[in-house]
């Protein structure tokens, strides 16, 4: 039997110093929801290498080692452990699908995975250095995808985590590229400078329209040029397709499918609905196999907007990211859908 479920996701704004970001986030992990993530993060967090953790930020993103300071303090947590749950260094992770195309100003992904282990926010961060974004976050510091401030965006795509070496979590390694980069260049040169933890594909697009897939294992990080940009979740290059699952036909499938789906001139809207609906081939309700669709996303890099769905045939919200920048609007608090579980 099928049961419906409201899923709501917050709408966060984040203002002022990294050193800040932590503090008022530590606020939200004494919520209900977060209690029981810590939980979760306790169980799967294996390193205790927070030293070279620390070590890592502090050379590769010192604004995020400064979040996680602010964290520290709010939560009255050593930074050895701060660091050692929320850095996403040395973490392992479930399995996770996301399929996203990339094309002519738009970038529309689906995120595939369980609302048991789903932050639920959407945060809007203004920082008085580094650049701004806007993105779905995982453990608080850490960015499912999103867009920056320079129009540069990036989701993470779920390839295997069986090929496990000490290293960062994906969901950092995006939050990094959206503090730092501006173009998919520079993306490019920054992720070859961070220790991978798991095999990952990453989609990245940036304002003047270039799109590229990085294939990327522990060992080594491909640079696919790719316009029009479809990723899902196996890598195609040689070196690297030891590396996937045993089972790729899902991830495939879903290629081919938006493949076809070029055939037609989709617009920003179109795309949407054709990621959100529920018969649709690129949405799945397979919640308790880690693979059940949570939110849909479209960034606009010229726009500096974002539309956003959560859970099936839901409404497209539009949020302005650059009038959130001047503060010329007021977000909503949060965001509701439906899931079928």
């Amino acid at each position: 039997m099928t049961n419906t479920e409201q899923l709501v996701v917050k709408i966060i704004q984040l203002e002022g110093s990294h050193y800040q970001f932590g503090l008022d986030q530590s606020k939200e992990v004494t919520t209900s929801p977060f209690r029981e993530t810590m939980d979760i993060l306790y169980q799967i967090t294996t390193s205790s290498n927070f030293q070279k953790a620390i070590e890592f930020l502090q050379d590769i993103s010192p604004n995020l080692l400064a979040e996680l300071e602010g964290l520290s303090r709010g939560l009255n947590m050593s930074l050895d452990a701060t660091v050692k749950l929320f850095s996403g260094y040395d973490i392992e992770f479930p399995d996770m699908g996301c399929t996203t195309l990339a094309q002519e100003g738009y970038y529309v992904r689906n995120y595939d995975f369980n609302h048991s282990f789903y932050d639920a926010r959407l945060v809007f961060t203004n920082p008085i250095n580094g650049y701004g974004s806007v993105g779905f976050s995982q453990s608080l510091i850490g960015r499912l995808d999103g867009m920056n401030e320079k129009g540069l965006i990036v989701g993470l795509h779920f390839v295997n985590n069986k090929q496990k070496q000490e290293g960062f979590l994906a969901t950092t390694i995006v939050r990094m590229l959206l503090e730092q980069c501006s173009t998919t260049e520079e993306a490019v040169k920054l992720i070859k400078d961070i220790p991978h933890g798991y095999c990952y594909n990453y989609s990245i697009m940036d304002r003047e329209g270039r799109t590229v897939k990085i294939e990327a294992s522990p060992q080594q990080q491909i640079e696919i040029i790719s316009n029009p940009l479809i990723c899902t979740n196996h890598f195609e290059q040689e070196s690297l397709k030891t590396e996937n699952q045993n089972n790729i036909s899902r991830s495939v499938n879903r290629k081919k499918y938006i493949q076809q789906l070029l055939k037609e001139k989709l617009t920003t809207l179109s795309a949407y609905y054709h990621f959100n609906n529920e018969h649709s081939p690129l949405f799945f309700s397979n919640y308790k196999e880690y693979f059940g669709t949570l939110h849909t996303v479209v960034y606009s890099p010229h726009e500096l907007s974002i539309i956003i769905g959560i859970g099936e045939n839901s409404e497209p919200l539009k949020l302005s990211f650059k009038e959130y920048l001047k503060g010329e609007t007021k977000l909503p608090t949060q965001v509701k859908g439906v899931i079928k579980v």
